[in-house]
């Protein structure tokens, strides 16, 4: 198994431009939001165990799920949320550690936005890299982001684990406040990093 990195960071803090930026560096970066994606494929066991859970109607006319639908549901109603994160959050992790097993570059990334609150399950990783932002540049890019008001990404970033949960547990940290246009040599330093690293276990 290589190298692996886990990258995480929390909502609006830049993770997928330091993403784009390790990809641009040659390295395999797999996501945590892809891979939930993949595992509920129409003709997966994942999105069978969802229709065997939830029944038929969670699809739509093209037999796939109902993305809108399932989060409409999920969002008013917790348990129903409990059982579909039951279903997906195992299958996700499977697809992770299969990925970082079988690739066969120096290193591997993976992209992980929830990595804090599941960190039990990724115990395996070699290193944790968090894309760090004042809280108040989060709820600023998140309501330009998405067009919402102050109040909603408050709560939005509410829901998350905390800031300094994230800081506890990072190996390493990158400063995202300032322009994008500085991710750039920050990414390039710890690439170099991570290909010592990396060398060092042979």
């Amino acid at each position: 198994m290589p190298f692996t990195v886990a990258l995480t960071g929390g909502i609006a803090s830049g993770k997928s431009v330091v993403d784009r930026c390790f990809r641009a560096q040659g390295v395999h970066v797999y996501d945590a939001d892809h891979a939930a994606r993949v595992v509920v494929e129409t003709g997966s066991d994942g999105l069978a165990a969802i229709v065997a859970a939830f029944g038929e109607d969670v699809l739509n006319a093209q037999g796939q799920l109902d993305r809108p639908a399932m989060r409409q549901r999920v969002f008013t109603d917790p348990t129903a949320r409990r059982t579909l994160e039951a279903i997906v959050h195992p299958r996700v992790r499977q697809w992770m550690l299969e990925h970082a097993q079988a690739d066969e570059g120096p290193y591997t990334v993976l992209a992980i936005p929830l990595l804090t609150e599941n960190i039990g399950h990724y115990r395996w990783v070699n290193r944790i890299l968090v894309v760090d932002v004042p809280e108040a540049t989060q709820i600023h890019r998140l309501m330009a982001r998405d067009g919402i008001d102050e109040a909603l990404a408050a709560r939005i970033l509410a829901s998350q684990a905390t800031r300094a949960a994230r800081l506890a547990l990072a190996d390493d940290v990158i400063d995202n406040d300032g322009p994008e246009a500085a991710l750039g040599a920050q990414v390039t330093a710890l690439h170099r990093r991570y290909l010592e690293l990396a060398a060092a276990r042979h």
